[in-house]
């Protein structure tokens, strides 16, 4: 596995990094057990993987402490990437943001509880909350750099102009937001406002939330817990408008002698040295090995 550093001053990172979420929630039931999960996550650091993305909102809670359990005996060898933003009820549900000073500490304790670590690697923003000066939120991370229980600061979903406020007061290490040849809306002016700024780009869903794999067709069905049934992109109708795309995909990958998805992560690591790709547990099930060469799908 080749790798990237995060920005300009950031930490060095495999290539291709690992999206932890689906194995929690958001894709319908998760795709196997806990222990299935855990030697999934170890399979791909002995297959160089050494960045993992995560947040305390994944189940809540639940996917940290998978990361956490999973990457333990490799502490050393990997960056892991966990974020802040919401708050939860009595119950453990979501019920909205939250990027209060005081809140991010609390958070940033409990990730840390979580995870099993002593710093986390890379603190995310996870989404910006309006109501609260991102001034005050940046100056929050910088305090916990400080304390040593955070390394680096990242952005998930923020505007270019958010980005400036907030490197201005604490520089920011990555932007993380979705990014895919099916979704190109951060060329505007995010990535360009991160290779000004010299701040890594971390693309999530770089497989389309697996549309791009050529794996979901418009008869496809979703679990109703799935979250592409509330997206627009996977109404039927879009996904049989869309599939030309898919089309294209797939006479490139047989020319390559690839699959749709190695081509569409291929066209992410293209773009800028500086991008590292984060697709979820679906695009490493299928890991194997095809002419000496390791192959996604």
């Amino acid at each position: 596995m080749k790798t990237r550093t995060l920005g300009s001053s950031g930490p060095q990172v495999s290539a291709i990094g690992f999206g932890c979420m689906g194995m929690s929630q958001s894709y319908g039931p998760p795709p196997g057990d806990r222990g299935e999960m855990i030697a999934l996550i170890r399979a791909a650091v002995e297959r160089g993987v050494t960045f993992f993305d995560t947040a305390e909102v994944y189940g809540p809670f639940v996917n940290e402490e998978l990361v956490g359990e999973a990457l333990a005996p490799f502490r050393d060898e990997v960056v892991i990437a966990t974020k802040f933003g919401f708050r939860f009820d009595a119950d453990g549900r979501q019920a909205g943001l939250s990027s209060r000073p005081e809140h991010i500490g609390q958070v940033a304790d409990a990730s840390l509880r979580r995870l099993r670590v002593d710093a986390i690697d890379l603190f995310y923003q996870h989404r910006v909350d309006p109501d609260v000066p991102i001034e005050d939120v940046a100056g929050a991370v910088r305090e916990l750099i400080a304390a040593g229980k955070v390394r680096h600061f990242g952005m998930s979903e923020a505007a270019a102009a958010t980005i400036r406020r907030a490197h201005a007061v604490q520089p920011v290490t990555a932007i993380q937001s979705e990014y895919s040849l099916w979704w190109r809306r951060p060329e505007a002016e995010v990535l360009p406002t991160a290779e000004e700024l010299g701040i890594g780009f971390v693309p999530y869903s770089p497989l389309g939330k697996g549309f791009l794999t050529g794996q979901i067709s418009q008869s496809t069905a979703f679990d109703d817990a799935d979250i592409r049934t509330t997206i627009p992109r996977f109404s039927a109708e879009a996904r049989a408008a869309n599939h030309a795309l898919v089309d294209l995909l797939r006479r490139v990958a047989t020319r390559k002698g690839a699959t749709p998805a190695q081509v569409a992560l291929a066209w992410l690591l293209a773009r800028q040295p500086w991008i590292v790709p984060i697709p979820a547990p679906a695009g490493w099930i299928g890991w194997r090995r095809t002419s000496g060469r390791r192959m996604w799908s």
